[in-house]
């Protein structure tokens, strides 16, 4: 078995959903490139106890490793290499020229603000030089330094690793940690992993259910591998994680799924369809406007957050009102009026008309209802109509009725646009 890892992100605001945890998903996946199983991800408040309590069960669950991120503060709460020191059983001091890296920090920081009181500073960093005996210092990358404390010794359990909790530290900081002496004790067990991400557009969870149970029905020894599914943004994710051995079940997984779901199948390596729109539209030189009514200018900002620049995102234009679909996207009021702003119609002609008030190689008109409110029986909350042009004219149409909150319907509605982009894009291609 391979080595086993354990992640306690700590921080009241985390808890409670004032921030997000993003170091919790970015260790996991530096955990995975380095072989070890990550078996836990653990959230705890700024409570020494509750800390305690995280490390205690993760050393009983047979963690050969545990990574805390957070607490590493001046301040009252920041108490996680205190605690970290006390559950390895190795007394914490003070490592004066840690201190005194330290300050030369602050001194750099405290000339923006020459009267605050450098005698509380001062004390604020004692309590971040203070060291476990035995712990390996990580240097701060902001002010707060790391640590990998080790079990005491002629005792067994994990070695800690304790990072700061900002991204822009940690992350830096995790390179250096691993590269430690305990660190590499702690992982000796690690192996190799694969993982491989196949991903699907257009179909139920539910089926990819029933096409697993096929693959066994096919002799296809699942068990031997580990796999998810996630269904995000109305695409389905089928993450498959596995040892090199295993290598050939897998390619007999892929292989049924790639029979069975030919064309909800888009992406076999992982590629989002971010990705593929991106590299559709720069391989072809072909540039891109939108015309979006209940969006708002969501999928013209996915697109240009995809490209990373502007290089062939042209624009977008946001028309809610009757009025501006026609002074701004050229919408004819007899056909608004003929088949309601959310028609099929509509859209077209929204498609159209970012082609020629843009001069973009290709266009997509959105206009739905995202609610709250405002539906029909012939045409609920939910309704959105997509329509994808190019300079000949509409290429692909469709109405859908998406299920969810406004948020919801409005997200899921940029992904139904990018795949209808890429059908378009892969279409031309052809």
């Amino acid at each position: 078995m391979s080595a086993r890892a354990g992640i306690v992100v700590t921080g009241t605001e985390v808890l409670t959903g004032r921030v997000t945890d993003r170091n919790g998903p970015w260790l996991a996946e530096r955990l995975r490139e380095l072989g070890v199983d990550i078996a836990h991800n653990i959230v705890v408040g700024d409570r020494p106890a509750d800390l305690m309590d995280a490390l205690s069960w993760l050393a009983s669950a047979g963690m050969d490793l545990i990574i805390t991120s957070g607490g590493l503060g001046p301040t009252e709460d920041d108490l996680t290499a205190a605690v970290v020191g006390e559950f390895q059983g190795r007394e914490s001091s003070l490592d004066v020229e840690l201190e005194g890296r330290i300050w030369a920090i602050l001194e750099r920081l405290m000339a923006r603000w020459p009267d605050l009181d450098q005698d509380a500073i001062r004390r604020s960093n004692e309590k971040q030089a203070m060291v476990p005996e035995g712990a390996t210092v990580l240097e701060p990358v902001g002010t707060a330094p790391g640590l990998v404390v080790p079990p005491a010794a002629g005792t067994s359990g994990p070695t800690i690793v304790v990072l700061p909790g900002p991204p822009r530290e940690l992350q830096p900081m995790w390179s250096v940690a691993v590269e430690t002496e305990p660190f590499r004790a702690a992982i000796a067990g690690a192996v190799e992993y694969r993982q491989d991400m196949l991903r699907l557009f257009g179909i139920p969870e539910s089926e990819i259910a029933n096409t697993m149970l096929k693959a066994r029905e096919a002799g296809i020894d699942l068990d031997a591998l580990e796999i998810t599914t996630c269904l995000r943004r109305g695409e389905v994710e089928v993450v498959t994680r596995f040892e090199p051995p295993q290598q050939p079940v897998y390619d007999a997984f892929a292989a049924l799924i790639a029979d069975r779901h030919p064309r909800e199948l888009f992406s076999t390596d992982g590629a989002s369809v971010d990705q593929q729109v991106a590299e559709l539209l720069t391989s072809s030189r072909r540039t891109i406007a939108t015309a979006e009514s209940c969006t708002g200018g969501l999928l013209a900002g996915r697109l240009t957050d995809l490209a990373g620049s502007s290089a062939y995102v042209l624009g977008g234009l946001v028309v809610y009102s009757n009025e501006a679909k026609t002074a701004l996207a050229g919408v004819s009021p007899d056909l608004i009026a003929q088949h309601g702003a959310v028609s099929n119609e509509v859209a077209e002609a929204l498609a159209v008309g970012a082609v020629k008030a843009l001069g973009a190689s290709v266009g997509v008109g959105i206009t739905g209802i995202a609610g709250p409110g405002g539906g029909t029986d012939d045409k609920p909350v939910g309704t959105v109509c997509f329509s994808v042009a190019t300079e000949a004219g509409p290429q692909i149409t469709r109405r859908l009725l998406l299920p969810g909150s406004r948020f919801d319907i409005r997200d899921r509605s940029t992904t139904v646009a990018m795949h209808l982009i890429r059908r378009t894009l892969v279409g031309d291609a052809a």
